[in-house]
């Protein structure tokens, strides 16, 4: 039965993805103590990317912030996969975006207001978070966003 998060994703039409397997040696997720720290999270669907190149350049900026929240909606795909279940996060303590910009582009922080929106409109107050939005070079696999979050969950 899935819980007043994975209901608030299903009204604004979305589903929660399988958790993306790691491209090398690490998780997808840990817990440690309160916190789960989520890998960087790519904009897979159905195991592959969508789009690749470079913001700015081959992606335009409102692509990219699409992307942003299919990395965030991996993100919590991550999250649930250790916590078993979203509705124990308490709050979205920290996202920090990774952009592969053009040398030109600096419209980071706008990219990553796609994941920072998507956390807000499914867990409303409890999704407002610190955040950073960094242009780097290029991510793996060529992907043009990349996206971590950090979690605080209730006891339990």
């Amino acid at each position: 039965m899935a819980g007043a998060v994975e209901a608030q994703l299903a009204e604004l039409g979305l589903t929660l993805p399988a958790v993306v397997p790691p491209l090398a040696s690490y998780q997808p997720a840990v817990q440690s103590g309160v916190y789960v720290y989520t890998s960087g999270q790519l904009p897979m669907v159905d195991g592959k990317l969508a789009v690749t190149g470079k913001v700015g350049a081959e992606v335009t900026p409102d692509e990219a912030k699409e992307l942003a929240k299919t990395c965030a909606l991996n993100a919590l795909a991550a999250v649930k996969s250790v916590a078993g279940d979203l509705d124990r996060i308490k709050r979205v303590v920290k996202v920090v975006g990774f952009v592969a910009s053009a040398s030109d582009f600096t419209g980071q922080p706008a990219v990553i207001n796609g994941a920072s929106e998507l956390l807000g409109a499914v867990l409303g107050d409890k999704g407002v978070h610190a955040r950073s939005a960094v242009g780097v070079a290029v991510l793996p696999l060529d992907a043009p966003v990349e996206v971590e979050v950090q979690v605080e969950l209730v006891d339990a």
